[in-house]
């Protein structure tokens, strides 16, 4: 089987080639404006047999990319702006890139009658009101369109709703999965981090390490259910492989709901897994917990949510995936990548 990946440096992108190339006889096409993360000295992807990459911006690089898609079996269009900074600061950027460009690769599948697995996002789900977000009955609410925050979300639930329509009058093959919360070793450089920037993980770990404030934005009640990278890899590669196409038109959410913890539980879970390292390589006992405004932290167009936990039924019955992972071994397993 052939795999085209857009965004492959990023984070799921690295990591979903290095468990292909590790565990199948796969072969990988992918394309990217960066290559570090492929380069990783842990785990260095480039120059492997099965593996063809091309450092480029995709949007200049169309005739190269159709060709990619016609040839592909699967088409795993990574690329996008998943940051809720960016969201606020630039949300032009995020729709061009995260709808306008996966636009247009979406209708090449359509073209070649390529089955394409869209990574769609816990985020369409917005403020729903419900317990457990369920992928078929679950309402999808967002907030007011001067909350730009939402772009992003709207963006992807667009794009969930033209791939479904294309699916069922055109009949392209499909696969939505909704990340919820994925975290791990390079989701974020947390030594680059600059405060605001980055996702709650990495900015909680950076500022750790190095003795930062950990600003609990609006005061950390809000509550997340994450999922270590390697469980969320496992459902991931379930969906690509596809025995007897169970997982054709459908849409599986990907998280831990028995990872549900608040924002101000994970920082002190972040501060206390940091300190157990030696003090010459971190300043744990120097950060603190600190109350910040939403509107002055990430700007008066935000908006946040109070509660994401997915129901993962659908992804249990039909996939046979359940995670594994608690969040402090997930904790352990990060930190332990950018201070071992």
């Amino acid at each position: 089987m052939k795999v085209f990946i857009t965004g492959i440096n990023g984070f799921i992108g690295s990591w979903i080639t290095a468990r292909i190339l590790n565990t199948t006889s796969w072969e990988v096409v992918g394309i990217d404006i960066r290559q570090n993360n492929l380069e990783d000295p842990k785990n260095n992807l480039l120059g492997h047999e099965r593996l063809t990459f091309k450092c480029a911006d995709m949007t200049q690089e169309w005739d190269w990319m159709d060709q990619q898609i016609q040839e592909a079996d699967v088409v795993l269009p990574l690329a996008a702006i998943a940051n809720p900074a960016l969201y606020v600061k630039d949300p032009l950027r995020v729709f061009h890139l995260d709808f306008e460009v996966n636009l247009e690769i979406v209708k090449r599948c359509v073209a070649h009658k390529t089955r394409i697995v869209f990574p769609s996002t816990s985020e369409v789900y917005g403020m729903c009101g419900d317990a457990a977000f369920d992928e078929e009955f679950s309402n999808l609410t967002l907030g007011p369109t001067q909350k730009s925050r939402w772009i992003y979300s709207c963006s992807k639930q667009m794009l969930d709703r033209v791939i479904h329509a294309y699916g069922e009058h055109q009949g392209l093959p499909y696969t939505l999965f909704r990340p919820f919360n994925f975290m791990g070793p390079r989701l974020d450089d947390v030594h680059a981090v600059q405060e605001g920037s980055s996702r709650a993980i990495s900015q909680f770990i950076g500022n750790a390490i190095y003795g930062r404030p950990i600003h609990l934005v609006g005061g950390g009640a809000q509550r997340r259910a994450f999922v270590y990278i390697e469980d969320a890899l496992d459902a991931l590669m379930l969906i690509l492989e596809n025995k007897n196409n169970v997982a054709d038109q459908q849409i599986f959410n990907i998280g831990n709901p028995d990872n549900d913890h608040s924002i101000k539980e994970i920082a002190g879970m972040i501060l206390n897994t940091v300190k157990a390292f030696p003090a010459d390589v971190q300043k744990a006992d120097q950060c603190e917990l600190t109350v910040s405004d939403p509107a002055h932290y990430f700007g008066e167009s935000y908006q946040d949510v109070d509660r994401r936990v997915p129901s993962i039924k659908r992804a249990e019955d039909i996939l046979g995936w359940r995670p594994k992972t608690t969040l402090q071994e997930a904790l352990d397993k990060t930190v332990a990548y950018y201070l071992a």
